[in-house]
């Protein structure tokens, strides 16, 4: 199954013209700077608004065309907002039973103690919305959205309003989500650390159009695109535990460029886990040196090498099909010789894991 969507809309100060296709066998993000378009093209998948126009497909299906419009109510959606919009006169027990009876029994894919199980809300359950943290509540309205057992699930900023404590607990909750329901999940957000976390494949977006689409690793680093020269540029890594070092407290993580030491982490041997490797975290060496503290020595080639300012460049680089970026000086560039093709030595000096 995938969606298809190509709309239009034209508001005073803000014209939206869209087409994307996203998969269903991942989970998708709409980035972009506030302002974007993200949300609106979300409330035209759910079809909250009539003044969008164009169409939307989801597994064949048409939700919207010329011809055809279906209603919010029968399009087969789970709508997770900033605000989590529990109904206030109901506790939790009451919030996901009332979307539970929204689907027929035999359509029921999602049981409720499995969604009770996942998001952690079994001592909720007689509690109301009013009693409630912001994170409790997003992770009740997370549940409900699974209990309309969707075709397709949309988030709109889920964390934005939630503390860095909060962020910390649904995160890996959001990360494990598509995998463990088989929903296909669309993400809004303009947090590039959410997207790098969360999802693999991305539209990304600006002034109400599509800049690029792809799968979210490839747009983070293609130096064609704004997201590799923003201060916070850098590279998604996909790998897995392989060991563990109970003396030195270090975990590895093998990848298709090699292996990388991580602080010592309670994961299983072959788990799947991905990491965040900023371009300033990278530096480059024409030899591999092993007098230095810096554990993470890569073998990388030059894929592209531009300019980002007045005295920076910044490197793509592929590590055995793995990309990565280095943000480095103009004289750094000149005095290494880097040009494309050149083979040489991606230092790693730090590494976020994104369990």
């Amino acid at each position: 199954m995938s969606l298809g969507v190509d709309i239009k809309a034209n508001w005073p100060g803000f014209a939206l013209n869209a087409a994307f296709t996203a998969p269903a066998d991942r989970a998708s993000a709409l980035f972009g700077a506030s302002g974007a378009g993200k949300s609106t093209i979300l409330r035209a998948i759910a079809g909250l608004d009539k003044n969008i126009t164009g169409r939307v497909e989801v597994g064949g299906e048409i939700w919207q065309d010329e011809n055809i419009y279906c209603p919010p109510h029968k399009r087969e959606i789970g709508y997770v907002f900033q605000d989590s919009a529990l109904l206030p006169h109901l506790s939790v027990r009451g919030n996901l039973e009332y979307a539970q009876k929204r689907v027929a029994p035999a359509s029921r894919r999602v049981k409720f103690g499995d969604a009770v199980d996942f998001l952690a809300l079994g001592n909720l359950l007689m509690r109301f919305p009013d009693t409630l943290s912001g994170g409790e509540k997003q992770r009740a309205a997370i549940a409900r959205a699974l209990l309309t057992s969707p075709k397709l699930l949309l988030l709109d900023e889920p964390l934005s309003a939630l503390d860095a404590g909060a962020k910390a607990r649904i995160l890996p909750l959001l990360q494990k989500l598509r995998r463990e329901f088989a929903i296909p999940l669309i993400y809004v957000s303009h947090s590039i650390d959410e997207v790098a976390r969360i999802t693999s494949h991305m539209v990304l977006l600006a002034n109400g159009a599509v800049l690029t689409t792809g799968p979210t690793a490839k747009i983070l680093t293609a130096l064609d695109q704004p997201l590799a020269h923003a201060d916070d540029a850098g590279a998604v890594v996909d790998g897995m535990i392989t060991a563990h070092d109970e003396k030195w407290r270090l975990s590895t993580v093998s990848f298709s460029g090699g292996r990388i030491f991580v602080p010592l982490v309670k994961l299983a041997l072959n788990e799947p886990v991905r990491l965040r490797i900023r371009a300033r975290d990278v530096s480059l060496a024409l030899e591999h040196h092993g007098d230095t503290s810096i554990l993470n020595i890569l073998p990388v080639k030059v894929r592209k090498v531009q300019e980002t300012g007045p005295s920076q460049s910044m490197v793509a680089l592929d590590a055995c099909g793995t990309a990565l970026l280095a943000r480095i000086t103009h004289k750094s560039r000149d005095h290494l010789g880097l040009v494309p093709g050149k083979e040489l030595f991606a230092q790693v000096k730090a590494v976020s894991l994104l369990v």
